[in-house]
């Protein structure tokens, strides 16, 4: 008896992480901005400092052809991600602060492919057509046809290409259902000729997946079953196009689907679809993503006449919209109208919440009191953001358009650590595991350590 556990002890000794490190279930970055929306990922050092260009603290560089926004996602040894291929060749992207809201004039065939790559090795292990055909929205310059981030459960892995279709597979790439939601277009509403192309990712929660359609024609939010496709419950939505991705918040006994929105930014319970809260006033596209931190989560659009930033108590009920002299209420916490971001999710580290908008004005908050700590500037001024922002080890990392990292320590005082060039655009918002960044730029997925 005393010789068996011993012999178990060893086994668990030998099994355990290292100190000051996590196991495999802790380094998974399952969906979009990875656990629960957050961004962060701690238990590792980070690099503070590289060069693509020159292969500094570049671990490798693989090829991912055709355009895609969609961010990589991992689980265990795996990374995956998505891209739309033309057959005429035309990938090109339309960076840069501008105001042009038509669409790119492409009618040649795509390919679109899900990826899986290994993590050590960035080698391709497997890639599956899902399907072909041309696109039935068409994109912004800045914009592709597979923007939308997969999602895994470690089981399950879920594509959404808009139009084309919701798609199901195991890990390995089989096929297991697929879901045909109609047209989804995602137009600018003020000029429906204007199409942008979809862009909300899937959120995986137990055995639902969610999905936010925010679209020209009968919005809706939908759970599907994981393990066929089935619609479990559909509730339409009085909303113009978004872009942002759905966030689930549970107290363990239930849980609710938060998204954002123009008219209706607000919460639905993920078992009935039941509308739990609304609020309404804010930017009028709609993309970044809710976050949750502090008890509260924190949303904020803009574009047109507002810019807000809200911090909403995680027990809203009913219409919490603020009347037109109020920043607060029995339910939202504070706001602010003109700080909010037009395309970048924000980051909440420690006690601060962190908001960058898209010519690169980065905003400081204390996340609880909704004081400003302070404003700076990223980049130039002619530089574009659209990229979502990650953190670990003390440190957060902004992503250029023009190809540009730059790594700003966390805290009240503002403190730009390194700005890294990547050698090509980055608009894809990037992935960590086990103290690697993964980010994808226009031509490549790329990952850096500190060596």
């Amino acid at each position: 008896m005393i010789f068996g556990a011993w012999i178990l002890l060893l086994l668990a000794f030998l099994i355990a992480p290292a100190a000051g490190q996590k196991n495999s279930g802790d380094t998974n970055w399952p969906s979009f901005r990875g656990p629960n929306a957050s961004g962060i990922a701690e238990g590792y050092p980070l690099a503070s400092s590289w060069d693509a260009i020159k292969s500094q603290n570049i671990l490798w560089k693989t090829a991912i052809p055709g355009l895609g926004h969609s961010s990589p996602i991992i689980w265990g040894n795996r990374i995956y991600l998505s891209t739309a291929i033309s057959a005429a060749e035309k990938h090109d992207l339309k960076v840069g602060l501008y105001g042009d809201i038509g669409s790119v004039e492409d009618s040649s065939a795509h390919r679109y492919v899900v990826y899986c790559l290994d993590k050590q090795s960035g080698k391709i292990v497997w890639e599956k057509t899902v399907f072909s055909g041309v696109p039935k929205i068409k994109r912004h310059p800045k914009s592709t046809h597979a923007n939308s981030t997969l999602a895994t459960d470690g089981s399950h892995l879920v594509a959404f290409f808009g139009s084309e279709g919701l798609f199901c597979f195991d890990m390995d790439g089989r096929q297991l259902w697929k879901k045909d939601l109609g047209v989804l277009d995602s137009a600018y509403y003020v000029a429906p000729d204007a199409q942008w192309e979809f862009g909300s990712s899937p959120t995986l929660y137990q055995d639902r997946v969610l999905i936010q359609c925010d679209i020209l024609n009968g919005s809706f939010v939908a759970a599907l079953n994981i393990k066929d496709g089935s619609e479990i419950w559909r509730t339409p939505r009085n909303d113009v196009p978004t872009w942002g991705t759905p966030t689930v918040q549970s107290n363990g006994k239930n849980a609710q689907m938060i998204i954002n929105g123009y008219k209706q930014i607000g919460s639905y319970d993920v078992r009935t679809g039941k509308e739990l809260w609304r609020l309404k006033g804010g930017g009028d596209i709609p993309v970044p993503t809710p976050v949750l931190a502090q008890g509260m989560v924190f949303i904020t659009n803009a574009h047109g006449p507002m810019a807000p930033i809200y911090a909403i108590r995680l027990n809203a009920a009913g219409d919490i919209s603020l009347k037109a002299d109020e920043t607060s209420n029995q339910f939202v916490a504070w706001s602010v109208p003109r700080d909010g971001a037009y395309m970048i999710t924000p980051l909440v580290y420690g006690d601060y919440l962190y908001s960058c908008k898209n010519n690169g004005v980065l905003f400081c908050y204390e996340a609880k009191s909704g004081n400003r700590v302070f404003q700076e500037r990223l980049g130039n001024g002619t530089t574009g953001f659209t990229a979502s922002p990650v953190a670990g080890d003390g440190k957060i990392y902004f992503s250029s358009e023009d190809g540009n990292i730059y790594v700003v320590r966390t805290g009240p005082k503002f403190e730009i650590v390194s700005k890294n060039p990547m050698g090509e655009s980055c608009m894809a918002s990037p992935a960590i595991s086990a103290g690697v960044i993964y980010f994808r730029t226009q031509f490549h997925l790329v990952a850096v350590a500190a060596k």
